[in-house]
């Protein structure tokens, strides 16, 4: 199996690294990733400035993959249209450093490098860790490619997309997977206000994890619960239930009109 792997902090960033070696386990995997970190860019993609690529090696010289000054979705993008021979059978993002779940699955660099898999109609998987003082990646690697090795032998149908988050080790072992729906209420969230040398007032968003949330199982509540979650994605946004209503409208315009 032919497998790409990308992320959104970048080709240097230990949450690939150590998913890349677990990864290979699965099959032969190629890294196209960001250069720098592009956390919380979503989907954007470079349209006014050119994408530089070059391959970067690892301390002992070994090449770890593609480093592209672009977004993870430029990665993505380029890596299926130009750096592959052929289109990969996989698509991996992550280990993200943090948890995407609830809202800011539409923030996220690394799911947006997910999406843009799927939209090749190849099978895309993005992966992320609940924040914490710590990571351990090569223990959070390994279950990651545990399950996607489960999802994998489901066989999903062409350009099938989840997100799927892991609880930190801080919580000790996890109580097992979940698969929930996206949370849509807002969480840990917020600005503080400060003032820099020169009397110039700035803001910096704040986070907190959640806690104690009321209300039906999603994504954030059961990760909090020491779940792994699974979340099938979609990125049609249209409300197909007010289609036929809304083109039931009189949509004439006054200058339209005799």
């Amino acid at each position: 199996m032919n497998i790409l792997l990308a992320n959104d902090d970048g080709i240097f960033a230990p949450g690939l690294r150590a998913l890349r070696q677990e990864l290979q386990k699965l099959g032969k995997v190629t890294v196209v990733a960001p250069m720098q970190e592009q956390s919380g860019v979503g989907h954007s993609i470079s349209i006014l400035d050119p994408l530089v690529v070059r391959m970067e090696d690892d301390a002992d010289g070994s090449p770890i993959g593609w480093a592209v000054e672009g977004s993870p979705a430029d990665c993505v993008k380029l890596a299926v249209y130009e750096l592959l021979e052929q289109p990969p059978d996989l698509i991996v993002s992550g280990i993200n450093a943090g948890a995407n779940t609830g809202i800011n699955v539409l923030y996220s660099g690394t799911v947006a490098a997910a999406i843009e898999g799927s939209f090749f109609g190849i099978t895309s998987i993005a992966v992320s860790l609940e924040l914490a003082e710590h990571f351990d990646f090569p223990r959070a690697a390994r279950t990651a490619v545990d399950v996607i090795e489960k999802i994998v032998s489901n066989r999903p149908a062409k350009g099938c997309l989840f997100n799927v988050n892991l609880p930190s080790h801080v919580r000790g072992e996890h109580k097992g997977i979940k698969v929930v729906p996206m949370g849509m209420g807002r969480y840990g969230e917020g600005f503080e206000k400060r003032k820099d040398p020169r009397g110039r007032t700035y803001y910096w968003m704040t986070y907190k994890p959640p806690y104690n949330l009321d209300g039906p199982e999603t994504d954030v509540t059961e990760l909090t619960n020491s779940y792994i979650t699974v979340t099938p994605l979609k990125f049609d946004l249209t409300r197909h239930e007010d289609l036929e209503g809304l083109a039931s409208w009189d949509w004439r315009l006054k200058r339209d009109e005799p």
